[in-house]
């Protein structure tokens, strides 16, 4: 679509280049799967200080994503899980996900189980406010359990 006060004008593109040229511009292709190809007369590198201007503008607005981590240990009391699940709470309504992990240390690795009934106690906890992304898995040392919040920070 054209717009009222642009000019078009077809040429040759041994033309086209004098043209361009003559006005100490660029002959910039446009659209070379077009029929004949689309080109521009412009300042080559003002049209790339202006493209680099807006994939940074693009960039800004994008979303970040945070992790915030909160850390159990396979013994961990109720009266500290529940301090912990109020801070990720907090993270899931601020809009960041939650990554709970617990940390067996030592000789407490015989405690595997302890540690997925407190991951999935947590999760269970977190129902209205976040999903679960991964349920609980075994990396090492940690067993890890991640959380996206339901809606989106706006």
């Amino acid at each position: 679509m054209v717009g009222d006060n642009v000019k078009v004008d077809v040429y040759p593109t041994d033309q086209a280049i004098k043209i361009a040229q003559e006005q100490n511009l660029d002959l910039v292709e446009i659209s070379p799967n077009a029929d004949p190809p689309v080109c521009k007369v412009i300042d080559y590198s003002k049209f790339k200080y202006e493209q680099k201007k807006k994939q940074k503008e693009i960039k800004a607005k994008a979303q970040k994503t945070v992790i915030k981590e909160i850390r159990f240990g396979p013994n961990t009391d109720d009266h500290d899980f529940n301090f912990k699940l109020n801070h990720a709470k907090k993270f899931l309504k601020d809009g960041a996900k939650v990554k709970a992990y617990v940390h067996f240390y030592g000789r407490t690795i015989v405690f595997k189980d302890r540690g997925e009934i407190l991951l999935l106690k947590f999760a269970q906890a977190l129902e209205e406010l976040g999903k679960v992304e991964q349920l609980p898995k075994m990396e090492g040392k940690r067993m890890i359990l991640f959380v996206a919040p339901k809606q989106a920070k706006k």
